[in-house]
């Protein structure tokens, strides 16, 4: 028998899903399958990082609701999939905590001083955050059981956006010792592969235009892990401009009795800059 309450902790939240998923509960969550809500996982993370984004730029009152709201709906997804392989025998959400704890405590060997591994930095000679997430790759490959560098790069999972995968492989790969020496070597990169992007589309090989742009975008990638810049953020910052300029753009051609569409390049070049500019001088004023 369901009670409700003022307040619910972790074990409702079980307790809810289990009967959510009994014969007495609802017909859409009993239907659910681990394939089925695949795509719920994503998107509620994707949620929880635009909670954070939203939080970092407004108010943290409301962005704390926003945040604790948008980790429930993640959880959920978590508490779910552990109901669901409880079911069928194969573990419960205390397997999944009893799993993470495990992984910490080995992960962590400067903080509860266990595991025995020579490329791990000694526990008193581990003061930054750098050389913790040093001991953390060499830990999370050797329970893994990757025996070669390469087998480190193989493992970034191919799930990721694009963007965030090349940041890991990229990063993965200077850990040997394979990287670029600065700054300038990879801009240098950059644009030698923009001519050689270049020199694909004159020639109008399809194939080859694919490779040399996604050269130029993994390039990019690396340039953003020397400039310590987050790709997918500054991509996403930049496509949010885009559309508030677009929107700016849209309304003086509407206020000119006119629509997007009756006006020719020249004319749409002239009115973009002046949304450019508009958007300068609101910036200005709010410095």
């Amino acid at each position: 028998m369901f009670e409700q309450k003022q307040n619910y902790n972790i074990n409702d939240l079980i307790a809810i899903m289990a009967l959510l998923r009994s014969p007495e509960g609802c017909p859409w969550d009993i239907e659910q399958t681990h394939a089925s809500i695949r795509s719920n996982v994503i998107e509620e993370a994707y949620e929880v990082a635009e909670a954070i984004d939203r939080r970092a730029s407004g108010g943290k009152s409301e962005g704390s609701e926003q945040l604790c709201e948008e980790l429930g709906d993640l959880l959920l997804q978590v508490i779910f999939h552990a109901q669901m392989a409880s079911e069928a025998g194969e573990f419960d959400f205390n397997g999944v905590c009893d799993v993470i704890c495990k992984k910490l405590v080995y992960r962590h060997p400067h903080v509860f001083s266990v595991g025995d591994d020579a490329h791990i930095v000694p526990l008193n000679s581990v003061n930054t955050p750098e050389q913790v997430l040093r001991n953390w790759d060499d830990l999370k490959s050797s329970s893994k059981g990757e025996e070669t560098a390469a087998d480190r790069l193989e493992s970034v999972p191919k799930l990721l956006p694009a963007l965030t995968r090349g940041e890991k492989v990229g990063k993965r790969a200077a850990h040997t010792g394979f990287d670029f020496n600065n700054t300038e070597e990879v801009l240098r990169t950059l644009k030698s592969e923009v001519m050689e992007l270049e020199t694909a589309i004159l020639h109008k090989k399809d194939v080859e235009i694919e490779e040399e742009f996604g050269d130029v975008l993994f390039t990019c990638c690396n340039l953003g892990r020397f400039l310590k810049k987050d790709c997918e953020k500054a991509l996403t910052i930049s496509i949010n401009k885009f559309i508030m300029r677009f929107r700016e753009l849209e309304s003086m051609v509407t206020s000119s009795g006119k629509s997007i569409e009756e006006l020719d390049a020249t004319e749409l070049e002239e009115l973009w800059q002046k949304a450019k500019n508009a958007e300068k001088s609101a910036d200005r004023l709010t410095e």
